[in-house]
């Protein structure tokens, strides 16, 4: 597996039908992006995000560049931590190890080639496929607050999570 930099006419419509239904479309992004996803609206988004955060959309692709999983990922200098986003991998491949495998290769990026110091995500609880894939490649609750997010007529928690460099040194 390796991972490169997301381009949207080669990638989006490869990665448009990972997220099936409204509410893991809402688990997955916080709505950030419409339902279902438009090429259009998903190209602001990720311009946006870039312009105020400096987040690079990556795709994790097999050895044959067969797309298995997306995300971004942008790095605060002034705190040196990395921030991963928007992870998704493709239906096929979950309950694979596809993501414990893209994740560690997002954890060496981080640390190893833009030098943050630790990688933080946030999860929603209710979303506990995705959470325990996360502790599972390492990462600790660091924090969760109540009541963060609405969709429909349930109210989810947003917990964040931090991988930091020593426990991924420790585990390489």
């Amino acid at each position: 597996m390796k991972l490169i930099e997301f381009n949207l006419d080669r990638d989006f419509d490869v990665i448009k039908n990972w997220v099936t239904d409204e509410r893991t479309h809402a688990m997955w992004c916080a709505n950030y992006f419409q339902y279902p996803l438009e090429k259009e609206d998903f190209a602001n988004v990720l311009a946006a995000k870039k312009a105020q955060y400096g987040d690079t959309a990556y795709i994790a692709a097999l050895d044959d560049d067969k797309p298995v999983g997306f995300f971004c990922y942008s790095k605060d200098d002034e705190t040196n931590r990395g921030m991963l986003k928007f992870v998704v991998v493709d239906p096929e491949y979950r309950g694979k190890g596809v993501a414990g495998e893209m994740l560690q290769l997002i954890a060496k990026h981080s640390f190893e080639k833009t030098g943050a110091k630790s990688l933080w995500l946030c999860v929603f609880p209710e979303n506990e496929r995705a959470k325990r894939c996360y502790l599972k490649a390492g990462f600790k609750e660091s924090g969760t607050t109540e009541n963060a997010f609405t969709y429909k007529d349930e109210s989810w928690s947003r917990c964040n999570m931090v991988l930091k460099n020593e426990y991924y040194t420790r585990v390489q």
